[in-house]
C-alpha cells in the first residue's frame, strides 16, 4: 500500500491506492455556541443538559455493534468540536476503535480543533494517545470576519494555537479558511491567506461560505440583514488562495486542500477514491461495502437507540453500478491526480460538454486519467457528468 507519509499527494498510484484503505469517522457534537452558517449535527450551548460521559458511552456501545473490519489507516474525530471532551474521554473512545478494529502501522489519527481551545497540557496528552493531526477551525484572521462568523477566538490566539499545537509534538498541523462572509472587505482575505500561509501549516483547506438552509445566516440573508455572498468575488477570493499556497510550496491536491509533501489527508483521500470508512456518533455519515449509512441528526434519538442495543441510524443507500460509477468519477475529478475514466468517462470525453471542456482548457485527457486543470469549475464538470446515461457509453 502507498504511504502518503513518503508519496506526494498528486501521485496517481497514491490516489488510486486509497479505494483500499479503512478508515473511521468519530462524530463529537458539542460547541459552546452554534455559528450561525452551521448546519452540523451540533449540540450547542443548554441545547442538551446531559453529562457528556453519557454521550461517551454512547459511542463506545455503537463501536462494540459495528462488524470487524480493519485494521483502519485513518480515524477522524471531527465536530462539532472533538476538544471540548477530555483526554481521558477521547482515549475512551480511540481505545474502543483500536480494540475492535485495529490501526495500522502508521495511521493518521486525526482531531479537529478551535483556536480558543488551546490547552498546553491538554494537547500534549492527546498527541500521547495516538493523534497525529490536528486541524483547526481559524476561519478567518481578521477579527470583523470572526464575529461575523460567531467564532469567538482572535487572531492572536489562532496563531497562539498553531505554534502550540507544534509545541505539543502533533506531527501535522492543519488550518481550515472560509472566505466570502459580507464582512470581509477590501484586503482582508488576502491579509488572513497570507497570515495562514506565514505560519507554515503543513496543510490548509479553503472553503467558500454557502448559505444553508435552516441556519441563522439563511435567516439573515432572506430578511435583508446581510447580503448573500458574490460568487464572482468568490472566485477570486479562491484564485487567491491557490496563488498563495502553491506559491509557498504546497502542493493543490484537491479543489479546496493544499499540503506539503507528505501531509495530504489520508482520511480525506480515502472518501475521494470510495474507499470505506465507519461512522459513529450523532449524525455521521459511513460507507462500508457499497453501503452508505447516516445516523440519525437528535440527540435524544441518537441515545435512545443506542442505549436500547439499535444502530443509531436514520437511513441507508445502496447505489446500483452506474450511480457508483458516476460518483468514482466525480469524486475523482475532485484530486489533482485525476482519475481513470472508465466507461463513462470515455462517453465524457465523446460527448459535446466533454469536448467542449476540453477545447476551453477545463478538463484535460491523457491516455489512462482525466483530470480537472481549472478547478474552480469542478461543478460545471460534474453536471456534465450526471447528464449522461448509460446509453452514452
Amino acid at each position: 500500500m502507498a504511504d502518503p507519509r513518503r508519496t506526494s499527494p498528486d501521485d496517481p498510484v497514491l490516489a488510486d491506492a486509497a479505494v483500499a484503505w479503512r478508515a473511521a469517522y468519530v462524530h463529537i457534537p458539542f460547541c459552546r455556541r452554534r455559528c450561525p452558517y452551521c448546519d452540523f449535527a451540533v449540540v450547542a450551548g443548554d441545547e442538551w443538559g446531559g453529562p457528556i460521559d453519557r454521550y461517551v458511552e454512547a459511542v463506545v456501545a455503537e463501536i462494540a455493534m459495528e462488524l470487524v473490519w480493519g485494521p483502519l489507516d485513518a480515524v477522524n474525530f471531527g465536530g462539532g468540536t472533538p476538544t471540548s471532551l477530555t483526554a481521558r474521554q477521547l482515549a475512551r473512545v480511540l481505545d474502543a476503535v483500536t480494540d475492535r478494529f485495529g490501526i495500522a502501522p502508521g495511521a493518521e489519527i486525526s482531531i479537529e480543533a478551535n483556536p480558543e481551545d488551546w490547552d498546553e497540557a491538554g494537547w500534549a496528552d492527546l498527541v500521547a494517545l495516538g493523534f497525529t493531526r490536528i486541524s483547526l477551525g481559524v476561519q478567518s484572521f481578521d477579527p470583523a470576519v470572526l464575529a461575523s462568523l460567531g467564532r469567538s477566538h482572535d487572531p492572536e490566539k489562532a496563531a497562539a494555537a498553531v505554534t502550540g499545537a507544534r509545541t505539543a509534538g502533533f506531527g501535522s498541523v492543519s488550518l481550515d479558511l472560509v472566505f466570502g462572509a459580507a464582512a470581509e472587505k477590501g484586503a482582508s482575505w488576502g491579509r488572513t491567506v497570507a497570515t495562514a500561509v506565514g505560519l507554515g501549516p503543513d496543510h490548509l483547506s479553503g472553503y467558500a461560505l454557502t448559505v444553508e438552509r435552516g441556519t441563522e445566516l439563511s435567516r439573515m440573508v432572506g430578511a435583508g440583514l446581510v447580503p448573500a455572498s458574490d460568487p464572482d468575488d468568490q472566485a477570486d477570493a479562491y484564485e487567491l488562495l491557490v496563488a498563495a499556497a502553491t506559491g509557498a510550496g504546497l502542493v493543490h491536491y484537491e479543489v479546496s486542500n493544499f499540503a506539503r509533501r507528505g501531509h495530504a489527508c489520508r482520511y480525506n483521500l480515502g472518501t475521494w477514491a470510495q474507499g470505506g470508512y465507519l461512522a459513529f456518533g450523532l449524525g455521521a455519515h459511513g460507507h462500508r461495502d457499497g453501503l452508505r449509512t447516516r445516523n440519525v441528526r437528535r440527540i435524544d434519538a441518537y441515545l435512545a437507540a443506542v442505549e436500547g442495543n439499535r444502530r443509531p441510524l436514520a437511513g441507508t443507500e445502496s447505489q446500483d453500478p452506474w450511480g457508483r460509477e458516476q460518483e468514482r468519477l466525480m469524486l475523482g475529478l475532485r484530486r489533482r491526480a485525476g482519475v481513470v475514466p472508465g466507461d463513462i468517462g470515455r462517453a465524457l470525453e465523446r460527448s459535446e460538454q466533454g469536448r467542449r471542456l476540453m477545447e476551453a482548457g477545463v478538463l484535460g485527457a491523457g491516455p489512462d486519467r482525466l483530470v480537472m486543470l481549472r478547478p474552480l469549475l469542478t461543478d460545471e464538470v460534474t453536471r456534465a457528468v450526471l447528464s449522461l446515461s448509460a446509453d452514452d457509453c
